[in-house]
C-alpha cells in the first residue's frame, strides 16, 4: 500500500468533504431529514471509494463530492425561498394522534406501526397515549406532542406566582482560561472576576477547570 498516497487522499478527501459540509450548514446534523440522511451517505461513499478503489481518481471524486453538494445546496436554497417545494424534498408533520384519537390512516402513510408510535413516547416520558391530546410526526422523524390539561406541569400563570427574570449562565473560566469575550459580555473585568473567585479560596484561574456567572445566583465554580 502507498502510505503516502493515501494520506494525501485522506488529506485532500477530508477537505473537501468539511467545506461542503460547512456550506451545506448544521441542518445536516441537528434537522437531519431523510433527504439530508441519504445526502450524507452518498457524500461518505464518493470519499470512501476514492479511498479504498486505486482504480477511482481523488480529483474525480472531489469533482464528484462538489457537484453532489452544489445539488444539495441548490435543494435547500429552492426549499428557503419557494414554500411550495418544502413537501416535495422535505416533507411536512402528520398529525397522528388528533384530540385524543390515534390516526391509523396517518400510520400507515408513514409506515410506521404502534408499537413505534409507543416508543417515540416514551422518549418524550409519556407510558400511555391517554395522555396525549395532539402528537405531531414531524418531517425528521421526531414527535411532538401536546398533552391533555390533566397530565401537563402547572406553570406560575396556574399557580398565581409573580414573575421572575430568566437569565442565561455565562462560562467565565474554561481549562484553566479566562473567556474575555464574556466577562465583558456581562459588564465585567478580570479584577471583578478574582474577587468573586477569591470567595471560592481560588488565587488564579489556572487552579479552576470550569466556572460559569449567573446573574442573582452568582459564581459556580468547578476546581481541579
Amino acid at each position: 500500500m502507498d502510505y503516502v498516497r493515501l494520506t494525501i487522499e485522506i488529506i485532500i478527501g477530508f477537505a473537501g468533504l468539511f467545506t461542503v459540509t460547512k456550506i451545506l450548514g448544521k441542518t445536516q446534523i441537528s434537522q437531519l431529514t431523510l433527504f439530508d440522511f441519504i445526502s450524507a451517505l452518498v457524500l461518505g461513499e464518493l470519499l470512501g471509494n476514492a479511498l479504498y478503489d486505486n482504480q477511482v481518481d481523488i480529483l474525480n471524486t472531489l469533482y464528484a463530492i462538489g457537484l453532489w453538494g452544489v445539488l444539495i445546496y441548490l435543494v435547500k436554497m429552492l426549499t428557503l425561498k419557494f414554500a411550495f417545494t418544502r413537501g416535495f424534498f422535505v416533507g411536512y408533520p402528520s398529525i397522528i394522534i388528533r384530540r385524543g384519537q390515534l390516526i391509523y390512516s396517518q400510520l400507515k402513510r408513514n409506515k410506521i406501526d404502534i408499537n413505534q408510535v409507543q416508543a417515540l413516547l416514551r422518549k418524550k416520558d409519556i407510558f400511555s397515549m391517554r395522555e396525549v391530546e395532539y402528537a405531531l410526526l414531524e418531517a425528521d422523524g421526531f414527535l411532538t406532542v401536546l398533552k391533555k390539561s390533566d397530565y401537563t406541569n402547572p406553570n406560575r400563570s396556574d399557580l398565581t406566582i409573580s414573575r421572575k427574570a430568566v437569565n442565561l449562565p455565562v462560562a467565565v473560566i474554561v481549562d484553566g482560561k479566562v473567556v474575555r469575550d464574556n466577562l465583558i459580555a456581562i459588564g465585567h473585568n478580570e479584577k471583578w472576576l478574582k474577587q468573586q473567585l477569591s470567595g471560592w479560596s481560588v488565587k488564579s484561574p489556572k487552579e479552576v477547570c470550569f466556572a460559569e456567572w449567573l446573574e442573582g445566583k452568582g459564581m459556580y465554580v468547578v476546581k481541579y
